[in-house]
């Protein structure tokens, strides 16, 4: 139950949440119980006199589909009287996504990324067109590569501050450490750029740095997937990367949830893993070099919206995995890195994503760091959390479900005579999401198998996290990266 305080507007709403991507919203309206009548997989939201709707799947109104992911708009008494008309706010393309949205007192903020790179869109809903559409101005805050979000202050702060169409800026990068910067919009009374919304800012604060951000650059590249898709990645490496296949690389991946993988400074990736020098001994071309750190936005994410995401759904979900084993081959066929130059890492669904790649993908990489890990799919369900991503990986208690699962199931993926890469498997008994069961009895059964190499460490603290304060958040990165290092940084 949630209750909306807005001066004039207040209103109480119930969600039942059914699942993952869907729920039903009720309005209390005159002690009685009021349904909001739209699809469950269609999310809602309410500001003062309007409703916004976001479809996860197309959403037909009216003999009109409105494409999964788009923004769309409706007067919020109307609509709950029977009325359809729907205003577009937002309509995805093949490049941009909605990833939030945010309302000022007078505007609507849009935080969108284009090729996952962020872009702000500030909409004037008193600046109408002939078709309703409303007034849309770009604010000039966004860097390329870069993770760019706006916030409001306080749409009702108005009356006595004058700040209701403050808004909070954060951006942050690879190699830009996160900025705090303080804007207001207004919009522009008159002439030729009448109805587009000016914006003021000025940075509050910068977080420290804690390397040499100069000496690095951020490529985003593309790889082709089985199927034909470009899956984008990020890879921040020293501007005088040799492209001899020797170079240390750590790739990292999500790929779950319509969770996008943004730009993000890390401290610990630039001082422990960019930073961290080794010495190669490959012939004439032997010279201290540094690590490279590649992200992958691989499907399963929302760094294209629901589309992405669903297109590795259940039965579907061998994409994300073809995906990131693209990403692999394209470092290597670039000369970044090679076979035994090449680990990955990831944690919870995307220590699954590893899982996966040390079972289906062992010839692509030379170690693996797989964290707080989903693994064994046959049980996940019934354990801690795991009954409630049905509908992200589909039930296996379903006999033709589980004929899908199992092909993503790293535990039932293990086979005899594999030359597996080294392995390091990470916990925390306080784990209640995923539960520490499923990394103990991987590791458990590969050391049972004799597979070499096998690592496997628990925190008792932490949760899913791993790690509950800073000093064990950084002992935990320090035992992935130091691992990560040992294993790919070697002359073998």
């Amino acid at each position: 139950v949630a209750h909306d305080s807005t001066p004039g507007y207040e209103r109480t709403f119930a969600v039942d949440y059914i699942d993952f991507y869907n729920r039903s919203t009720w309005l209390l309206r005159d002690d009685s119980w009021v349904a909001i009548d739209v699809p469950t997989d269609v999310n809602i939201s309410v500001h003062r006199d309007w409703l916004l709707f976001r479809p996860q799947g197309d959403w037909v109104v009216d003999d009109v589909t409105y494409p999964a992911g788009s923004l769309l708009a409706a007067d919020f008494e109307s609509y709950l009287a029977g009325s359809r008309d729907l205003l577009v706010l937002f309509t995805p393309d093949a490049h941009t996504s909605l990833q939030s949205w945010s309302w000022t007192k007078d505007y609507l903020l849009l935080n969108l990324l284009r090729d996952v790179s962020s872009e702000i869109r500030v909409l004037n809903p008193s600046s109408v067109d002939s078709d309703g559409t409303w007034a849309s101005t770009v604010l000039d805050a966004c860097p390329p590569l870069h993770d760019v979000n706006a916030y409001a202050v306080d749409d009702e702060d108005d009356a006595e501050s004058g700040a209701g169409n403050d808004f909070w800026l954060v951006a942050t990068g690879f190699t830009t450490p996160t900025t705090l910067t303080r804007g207001t919009l207004g919009a522009s009374p008159s002439g030729p750029d009448a109805g587009s919304v000016a914006s003021e800012h000025a940075v509050v604060k910068r977080s420290p740095s804690f390397f040499n951000e100069a000496e690095y650059e951020v490529q985003q590249h593309f790889a082709t997937s089985l199927d034909g898709t470009k899956v984008p990645y990020f890879q921040v490496a020293a501007k005088d990367l040799v492209l001899d296949g020797e170079n240390p690389t750590q790739l990292s991946g999500y790929g779950g949830f319509e969770v996008s993988r943004t730009p993000a400074y890390s401290g610990t990736i630039g001082r422990a893993w960019l930073e961290r020098r080794t010495t190669s001994d490959v012939g004439a071309a032997a010279h201290s070099r540094g690590g490279v750190y590649v992200v992958a936005n691989i499907r399963g994410g929302g760094e294209y919206g629901p589309s992405w995401h669903r297109a590795a759904l259940q039965e579907n979900r061998h994409r994300a995995y073809e995906d990131f084993a693209a990403v692999a081959k394209d470092l290597i066929s670039r000369g970044v890195t090679s076979r035994r130059r090449l680990g990955c890492v990831g944690g919870s669904n995307g220590g699954l994503l590893v899982g996966n790649m040390l079972t289906q993908y062992p010839e692509l990489f030379g170690a693996v760091s797989c964290g707080v890990p989903l693994l064994d799919m046959r049980r996940y369900t019934k354990l801690s959390a795991g009954y409630s991503w049905i509908a992200e990986y589909g039930d296996p208690d379903v006999p033709e479900q589980w004929e899908f699962i199992r092909t993503f199931s790293p535990y039932h993926l293990l086979r005899d005579g594999i030359e597996y890469p080294e392995t390091f498997i990470w916990t925390a008994t306080s784990d209640d999401r995923v539960g520490p069961v499923q990394a103990r009895k991987m590791a458990a059964r590969m050391q049972a198998m004799g597979i070499p190499n096998v690592w496997f460490h628990e925190a008792l603290e932490g949760g899913h996290a791993g790690a509950s304060d800073n000093r064990q958040a950084a002992a935990l990165q320090a035992r992935s990266n130091h691992f990560l290092w040992l294993a790919l940084a070697g002359s073998k």
